[in-house]
């Protein structure tokens, strides 16, 4: 037996020292110039954390009664925090509602005129009248008017929904499950938050309303724009904040695109608009709305990362250092080149 292993062992023993001469030497590698490349490609999470972002700095926040939340009794939309809301409201409120109750009650006053004017006591002999151009022409200029009226702001306000992003915008992909929603920063780590709605027990103990209160929120900074990119997995969802007056459907095998931006921070609910199935009204959407820096505390609580300005003009020093390390002395090019 130990014959047999020791000439196992003679033949082997040649084959290693064969590999082991074969690999590569270890390249010399300037300290200075490694420490300059290593700070170059480190992530930019590095720097935020450097730069006095604590993870643990991110509390929940508590909503505020009566904001981005239905209130009891309420015959109006809700308060409205985006520039978008607040020019439809502002058209619902100042054109759609005069023009409504005016001319109903126009059209009511002129009935009971008719019936009044018109009835067979005041008239035992009716009139045989047909036309009256001059009538026919006012009953159609008016609301042809009455028309242009009210598309002028509404067309405005429908091309101002959807315009596109800025190159700078931040990016949430959302994703409607059955029944619960998914979202996606692919900017800061590309990691997803899955919300599901609260309890009626685990809401009241976090004093937020139930079936609106989710256990995970959408959270996003303040008064900047927002490129949402919604989708589905299994079935049509439509993702609805009444209070930013925002509203898209979110279909599968398509990625609808929308901006979001809601100038004040808070807690924002709403709820899937389309119906999804089963438990469609279980699906509720909870957006939290803070500052730049609590926004990024929270991303780096969940595992994400911070874009930094502030790193790539260091990046490009470095490069340059680089290269300035690798040219050839004077002497040495001469030499290369005879």
């Amino acid at each position: 037996m130990k014959t047999w292993i020791l000439a196992i062992g003679l033949i082997l023993t040649p084959a290693a020292l064969s590999a082991q001469e074969a690999l590569p030497e270890a390249p010399v590698v300037d300290p200075a110039a490694a420490s300059a490349v290593e700070s170059a490609e480190a992530p930019a999470v590095a720097a935020t954390t450097a730069s006095g972002l604590d993870p643990a700095l991110y509390t929940p926040m508590k909503p505020t009664p009566g904001i981005g939340m239905p209130v009891d009794g309420g015959i109006d939309f809700q308060e409205q925090f985006s520039e978008t809301g607040q020019t439809a409201h502002w058209i619902n409120n100042a054109i759609l509602v005069p023009m409504m109750v005016g001319v109903s009650l126009f059209v009511l006053i002129l009935l009971f005129w008719v019936v009044f004017r018109f009835r067979r006591g005041a008239n035992p002999v009716p009139s045989k009248t047909t036309h009256n151009t001059f009538i026919e022409i006012i009953w159609t200029v008016i609301p042809v008017l009455i028309l242009v009226v009210i598309a002028v702001p509404s067309i405005s306000l429908l091309a101002e929904q959807f315009e596109p992003a800025p190159e700078d915008a931040l990016t949430v992909k959302v994703t409607g499950y059955q029944w619960y929603w998914g979202y996606s920063y692919p900017d800061n780590g590309d990691f997803e938050v899955i919300s599901n709605m609260l309890t009626e027990e685990e809401a009241e103990a976090r004093g937020e309303p139930y079936q609106l209160a989710a256990d995970n929120r959408m959270v996003i900074p303040v008064g900047k724009p927002v490129k949402l990119l919604i989708t589905a997995a299994d079935v049509i969802h439509s993702f609805a904040i009444p209070a930013a007056w925002f509203k898209l459907d979110a279909v599968p095998g398509r990625i609808n695109e929308k901006v979001l931006q809601i100038d004040r921070e808070g807690v924002y609910y709403g709820q899937c608009s389309e119906l999804c199935g089963a438990r469609h009204g279980f699906m509720p959407i909870t957006v939290e709305v803070l500052s730049e820096e609590k926004f990024n505390n929270w991303l780096l609580a969940n595992g994400g990362t911070v874009k930094s300005d502030a790193a790539e003009p260091e990046a490009t020093e470095v490069a340059a250092v680089t290269d300035t390390t690798t040219e050839l002395a004077p002497a040495d090019a001469a030499a290369a080149t005879n």
